[in-house]
């Protein structure tokens, strides 16, 4: 058995460089393709943290969260599925050593669908001593979907190059030999926009009548690339 399978092995590779050549002997056309396109991040996470620290111990956690509680659910916000908690602690080690209270804290993610929503959250709970707020990420929600279209607009805008190539040559473009695909997307997100939105947050405790600042997250670029190899008849 031994003695085949080291007879196979020579005959398996020989075959699949056979097969390669097979491919590059053959008369084709390759072309590249790109498209792309600018999305609004409709996913928008705010992470927020709350803290008996903040107040000097004034306020217990418990209050300062139903306060955050029933502040954003005024803004609209459904908090049973928009508000997860992420993670509790307590200054336990301060507690030992210097025999103060412990000083307990919240850390929690919310999710928004703008950045309008969002400058209105940091708003909101700055007016109740929650100002503790940063971005972690956004999102384009149909982001699937969204690539799935791009693909499908690359690989027609690499047949209609194919066909523009061939129709001076008078050449039959045929079936596509190979295809590749290569998708991304960036997502990026400013911190200098939070900045902003802080800074209006502040300015509205002397004007709660101001709105807050109607600012759009940079958008995240999608774009997609393909490969083809069209076989010429």
């Amino acid at each position: 058995m031994k003695k085949l399978a080291l007879f196979l092995l020579p005959f398996i590779s020989f075959c699949g460089m056979s097969q390669t050549k097979n491919f590059i002997d053959q008369a084709h056309l390759e072309t590249t393709a790109k498209v792309d396109t600018l999305v609004s991040p409709d996913r928008i996470y705010l992470n927020i943290t709350i803290s008996e620290k903040d107040t000097k111990g004034k306020i217990s956690l418990e209050e300062l969260e139903n306060n955050m509680n029933n502040k954003l659910k005024s803004l609209g916000i459904a908090t049973d599925k928009q508000l997860v908690l992420k993670d509790l602690s307590s200054n336990f080690q301060k507690y030992f050593l210097k025999q103060q209270d412990i000083q307990k804290s919240k850390n929690y993610s919310l999710v928004v669908n703008s950045a309008l929503t969002a400058g209105k959250v940091m708003m909101g709970l700055e007016q109740i001593n929650i100002s503790n707020i940063s971005l972690e990420k956004t999102e384009y929600a149909n982001m699937e979907s969204l690539l799935l279209t791009l693909k499908s607009k690359a690989i027609k805008k690499a047949k209609m190059q194919a066909l523009a190539m061939t129709k001076p040559l008078n050449q039959a473009l045929g079936n596509a030999l190979y295809i590749s695909d290569n998708s991304n997307f960036m997502n990026p997100y400013n911190n200098r926009m939070l900045g902003i939105q802080m800074k209006t947050a502040k300015a509205s405790q002397e004007n709660d009548s101001l709105p807050p600042i109607d600012i759009e997250f940079e958008k995240i670029l999608v774009e997609t690339e393909v490969r083809v190899v069209f076989k010429l008849d």
